[in-house]
């Protein structure tokens, strides 16, 4: 999995930057879990239980994006597609899930939430 941490120089917001169709995690390291040491935190924890076999799931659910995670797998997707709705399109057309949802294995998520971390840390 290929990322890039940075801050634009312009505004002071960060920006994280994923390969190809797994944009919603930049999107959600960003907008979802930005500076937040609790929930940094938290997500730490849920994934030492997961690995430790105390937990078989466990989500967070955000206010654009949510994140679940298994002990195997992470996925990160827009809270509209967890709500069941349809979205109809004329022929032709389709969407691009790339930016709504993305998948990864829960050992590089666990590296790129280190690495968000640090790379928060070492700004300030």
């Amino acid at each position: 999995m290929d990322y890039e941490f940075q801050r634009n120089s312009l505004t002071g917001t960060f920006v994280a930057e994923f390969s190809m169709g797994q944009e919603a995690l930049g999107f959600w390291f960003v907008e979802e879990l930005g500076e937040c040491l609790e929930k940094y935190e938290a997500i730490c924890q849920g994934i030492a239980k997961l690995q430790s076999n105390q937990l078989k799931h466990w989500r967070l659910v955000g206010k654009a994006l949510s994140i679940e995670l298994d002990d195997e797998e992470v996925r990160v997707f827009a809270n509209e597609l967890d709500s069941g709705e349809e979205v109809e399109l004329e022929d032709g057309l389709s969407l691009y899930d790339g930016e709504s949802e993305a998948f990864c294995g829960l050992a590089d998520f666990h590296l790129a939430l280190q690495s968000w971390r640090e790379f928060i840390d070492d700004d300030y």
